[in-house]
């Protein structure tokens, strides 16, 4: 008799759901996230030369983008603000009236549907380029939390998902 098992288990084939779970990894459209790099001023489209095909837009250029998105069948954005004003803290990070927290809600009166994620970081909006708040060369912990906190909060209460 040859060594091949007698019975085969198959547990792991037994509902619809356990297969998907276990099978070959498999990405289809509705698995994207779309980046969005925003910019601002107005009527500015900036090609990106490290990232072929993808660009940096003003608010009011988001519209035709995210409706363009959604059209192919991909369910969300993620945000990445590019601000005009940095300082020590990254305060435009969480400014109701940042970058991100304007195309976000540009983003949802344009396409509700679509889901908003946002980059939750300082390194964009600081003046030294740090993802924290640095105190005598070092980062202060402490300091940049409630910093990052008051970011996430400003991005949820303008529509962020």
């Amino acid at each position: 008799m040859s060594s091949f098992p007698q019975s085969r288990l198959r547990r792991l084939r037994r509902t619809e759901a356990l297969r998907a779970l276990v099978r070959e990894t498999r990405v289809e459209i509705g698995d994207l996230v779309y980046p969005l790099f925003v910019v601002e001023g107005s009527r500015a489209k900036q090609e990106i030369t490290s990232m072929p095909g993808i660009c940096r837009y003003s608010n009011d250029l988001l519209p035709g983008e995210v409706e363009a998105i959604a059209k192919l069948g991909i369910p969300a954005v993620i945000l990445f603000g590019i601000p005009g004003k940095k300082d020590e803290v990254g305060s435009s990070a969480y400014d109701a009236e940042g970058v991100i927290q304007q195309a976000i809600r540009t983003i949802k009166r344009a396409t509700p549907e679509l889901l908003v994620v946002t980059d939750v970081c300082l390194c964009e909006y600081t003046s030294h380029g740090h993802c924290g708040v640095v105190v005598d060369g070092y980062v202060d912990n402490d300091k940049t939390l409630q910093l990052l906190a008051k970011t996430a909060l400003s991005h949820a209460e303008a529509g962020a998902d």
